[in-house]
């Protein structure tokens, strides 16, 4: 089985969310993007504990990509400490890995 990336972020705006997802697939760092629904975090800030609602962000990838789109998430994030995690996994259907690798080529 062939392996593919999902970089996954959370952004504080549907918009901030969209415009992340249209430009990694725009510029072939990811071969798609999926935004997901609101959901509500809670996480420690400041020395304190806030609550806000974020749209997460998770896109589709080959190995040899990830570095780049990582770069691109970070420069277009509105965080401070942006949540970037990556995880490689293993494809279950080659036609699909076939397409993503496909589709993050310039």
């Amino acid at each position: 089985m062939e392996q593919i990336c999902v970089v996954t972020t959370v952004v504080d705006a549907r918009a901030v969310a969209d415009a992340l997802a249209a430009e990694a697939v725009a510029g072939r760092l990811a071969a798609c993007a999926q935004v997901g629904g609101q959901v509500d975090s809670t996480y420690w800030w400041r020395s304190g504990v806030e609550t806000g609602t974020e749209w997460s962000v998770q896109f589709k990838t080959v190995p040899d990509r990830v570095a780049a789109l990582v770069d691109r998430i970070r420069a277009g994030h509105p965080y401070e400490v942006p949540e970037i995690l990556v995880s490689r996994v293993e494809c279950g259907d080659p036609a699909y890995a076939a397409w993503v690798r496909d589709n993050t080529r310039t």
